[in-house]
C-alpha cells in the first residue's frame, strides 16, 4: 500500500525558490507529487528547488515569472500541462511585505503588495480553474497569515492584503465547492523567513518579544507550515472548504 498522500498528483507552487514555498515544494515531492516551481527569481535559482525535488525521487520544472502578470501565469500553466498533463493542486504562496510606518507607505508600495499578494492569487486561481473544472477536481491552498485576523505595526498594506486573501478564499470556496474544487488557506504565525528577518535583523528585542508572545516559545520554521498544506491538498480534506487553518504556535490564543 502506498502511504504517500499526494501520489500521482501534479502541483503548481508559487514563491517556490525559497522560504515556505520551497519547503512546501519539497514536502510535496516527498508525498509523491510532481511540482511546477514558479517564482520571480531567475530560473537558475528556482532550478535549485527542482534539483532537490528530483533527489527526492519525484519530478518538477522551474518557471520564472511574476504572479501579477497574466501572460506569465498562462506560460506557467501551459508548461505544466505540457509536462504533467494535469494540475491537481495550486498553492498560492508568493508574497511580499513592505515594512514602513503608514505615513511613509507610498501608493506604489501599496499597489505592489496588493498586486503580488492578492491580484496574483486571484489571477493564478482564475487561470487554473478551467483545468480543474475540466478534471472535476482540484485543491487550491492560499498562504494567508495571522495578519488576516490581527494587525501589526508598520505593515498596513500587507495586513490589508492578507485580510483580503482570507475573504477571497471563502468567497471562492462558496462558488466552487459543489464543483469538486476545495479552496482553503493557511495562516502562518511568526515563521523564520526572509520576510520576518526584515523586522528582526539587528533587533534582538523584537525576536525576544515574538518568542515571549508565542505559547510554543519559539519562532516557527518553514517546515512547520507544510503539514497543514499537505493535509489541505490531500484527499483527507475533501470536505474542507473555505477554512483558514492557523499554524502559529498559539499566537492568536493570547
Amino acid at each position: 500500500m502506498n502511504s504517500k498522500r499526494l501520489d500521482g498528483k501534479a502541483a503548481i507552487i508559487t514563491g517556490a525558490a525559497q522560504g515556505q514555498g520551497k519547503a512546501t515544494a519539497l514536502r510535496f515531492a516527498e508525498e509523491g507529487a510532481r511540482v511546477t516551481c514558479f517564482d520571480l527569481q531567475a530560473v537558475e535559482k528556482i532550478q535549485e528547488t527542482v534539483d532537490e525535488i528530483k533527489k527526492l525521487g519525484s519530478d518538477g520544472i522551474a518557471v520564472s515569472g511574476d504572479v501579477s502578470k497574466a501572460s506569465d501565469i498562462d506560460a506557467c500553466i501551459d508548461s505544466t500541462m505540457e509536462k504533467f498533463g494535469q494540475i491537481d493542486i495550486l498553492v498560492n504562496c508568493a508574497g511580499i511585505m513592505i515594512l514602513k510606518p503608514f505615513l511613509e507607505q507610498t501608493e506604489e508600495d501599496f499597489q505592489r503588495v496588493m498586486d503580488v499578494n492578492v491580484k496574483g492569487t486571484f489571477l493564478f486561481t482564475q487561470k487554473v480553474m478551467p483545468v480543474m473544472l475540466n478534471q472535476g477536481r482540484g485543491k487550491i491552498i492560499n498562504y494567508a497569515s495571522i495578519d488576516s485576523f490581527v494587525a501589526e505595526e508598520n505593515s498596513s498594506p500587507y495586513v490589508a492584503s492578507k485580510g483580503a486573501l482570507k475573504s477571497l478564499t471563502t468567497a471562492l470556496a462558496v462558488e466552487f465547492a459543489a464543483k469538486g474544487i476545495n479552496i482553503n488557506a493557511i495562516a502562518p504565525g511568526q515563521i523564520d523567513t526572509a520576510m520576518l528577518r526584515q523586522a528582526t535583523d539587528g533587533h534582538p528585542e523584537v525576536t525576544e518579544f515574538l518568542i515571549k508572545n508565542t505559547p510554543a516559545k519559539r519562532i516557527g520554521k518553514s517546515e512547520d507550515t507544510v503539514g497543514a498544506v499537505v493535509f489541505l491538498a490531500s484527499d483527507d480534506a475533501d470536505f474542507v472548504n473555505g477554512t483558514t487553518l492557523v499554524v502559529d504556535g498559539g499566537w492568536l490564543c493570547l
